[in-house]
């Protein structure tokens, strides 16, 4: 007896449905906002991770030596892969590179409801394009994606951030730039310890001005509104007129990326939040992540700017900004809500056979069916016809198709629609035909 192994899934045919439902719903979206998909492979050389991530997060991974002695490692996210592949032909792509990624992502840590060592995730970037329209179209391709499986304003919210705002503000606050990035790991992290931890890991960085940083610090994630940071930020009197160039071009941009949203009448699913930085060093700009907003309160999917990264791993330098979204706690949200849909994947069509004759005729007919796209199912074996009518209802197929013996004998085969008990008999030779328009309009009446 053999177990899948902790924290991967298995997905038996109604899973699967389930699965592939969430992924044409993820493609149907990106295609519609023009992304193009692609896809890598799911080993890479495991210092494509350490150069993104750094060193310690090998042991946060699948890493193994090949047989070859190389260092390799399991996915955990899609950013290195899509940097590689973009740097690597950049010159040649056209620009703005947009593109879009459905698979599995592994990641060796301890399974919890919510997060399993095995996991698919959509990815959709937007690469070469600097200016906060592309991130105001990722934030509105994640907000959409979302709808289109049925959530709502009341299911979720956007929660919208800055990590320039931050360098920014810490830099007014005497923070350094070899600072910064400790300070912003701590800032991710403070809603989710108590105060004085924070307080004592400021205090590593700040010194005796650790509680006034803190104080600060608890004012900008306070900010609910773009007014109220205006405020705050024009209150940074202690910033030289660099910086305070700095703020002005920035809050232009807030500007521009909150009027982008709002002439696409999404700024109802945002809302500016400061708390949300995003621990990972190499966001370098706006952040967001898409929260649900009752209940477990957990994050649906995630993303920001990342312009440095193409670079850092060796290419040609290009701006990039781009989203997650997993499967594992969106299914959860959209089980609770009844969002999922129930039986996927059932036939067009259930052929019901009379005897060895019958299914000789039938067979052809079957696979032209077949030809046209349509998914037909049909005995194995022979069975008596009152089995074969109650596994057509069963099946959940719109229409039977009936080859008895008297259709044989007249080169016929007879339809009937399971939902109105319509009947139609057609010659043989017309069913390819005929059987679009049925599939539309339907069968009326008892018989025709």
């Amino acid at each position: 007896m053999f177990e899948s192994l902790p924290g991967f899934r298995d997905f038996y045919p109604d899973q699967c449905a389930v699965r592939n439902h969430l992924f044409r719903i993820w493609r149907q979206t990106a295609n519609s906002f023009g992304f193009s998909e692609y896809d890598a492979p799911i080993l890479e050389p495991l210092d494509l991770f350490r150069e993104k991530s750094g060193p310690e997060v090998v042991s946060q991974l699948f890493a193994f030596t090949d047989k070859g002695g190389r260092e390799v490692a399991l996915r955990p996210e899609m950013t290195p892969s899509l940097a590689r592949l973009a740097g690597a032909r950049a010159g040649s792509l056209k620009r703005p590179i947009k593109w879009f990624h459905i698979g599995e992502h592994y990641r060796y840590e301890k399974p919890q409801r919510g997060r399993l060592r095995a996991f698919y995730q959509f990815n959709a970037d937007i690469l070469s394009e600097p200016s906060p329209a592309a991130d105001a179209e990722l934030m509105a391709l994640c907000i959409k994606s979302l709808t289109a499986l049925g959530l709502g304003m009341e299911d979720f919210r956007l929660r919208l951030s800055d990590r320039n705002i931050w360098y920014y503000f810490l830099a007014a606050n005497g923070i350094s730039e070899d600072q910064t990035a400790g300070a912003l790991e701590i800032i991710d992290k403070r809603e989710r310890v108590d105060r004085q931890v924070t307080l004592e890991k400021l205090a590593r960085i700040a010194g005796e001005s650790a509680e006034n940083l803190l104080g600060a610090i608890e004012s900008l994630s306070g900010v609910r509104d773009f007014e109220r940071m205006q405020q705050i930020l024009s209150g940074s009197t202690d910033c030289d007129d660099d910086a305070l160039e700095k703020i002005s071009r920035r809050l232009e941009d807030w500007r521009t990326l909150l009027g982008h949203l709002e002439d696409m009448r999404l700024m109802e699913y945002v809302e500016i939040d400061l708390s949300i930085v995003r621990g990972l060093a190499y966001y370098t700009g706006f952040v967001f992540e898409a929260f649900e907003r009752k209940g477990k309160l957990r994050s649906l999917a995630g993303g920001g700017r990342y312009d440095r990264l193409v670079q850092k791993l060796g290419y040609e330098d290009l701006s990039a900004t781009g989203f997650a979204m997993g499967d594992v706690t969106l299914c959860d949200l959209l089980s609770r809500k009844n969002l999922l849909p129930g039986v996927v994947s059932v036939p067009d069509i259930h052929v019901i056979l009379g005897g060895s004759k019958e299914r000789a005729i039938a067979l052809s007919d079957i696979l032209s069916l077949r030809e046209l796209g349509l998914r037909v199912e049909y005995p194995l074996k022979e069975t008596g016809f009152a089995k074969q009518f109650k596994q057509a209802g069963q099946s959940g197929a719109r229409f039977a198709l009936i080859y008895g013996s008297e259709e044989l004998v007249a080169d016929s085969v007879k339809i009937r629609d399971m939902g109105s008990g319509g009947e139609l008999l057609l010659l043989r030779k017309e069913l390819k035909t005929a059987i679009i328009d049925l599939l539309e309009t339907g069968i009326s009446g008892k018989s025709q």
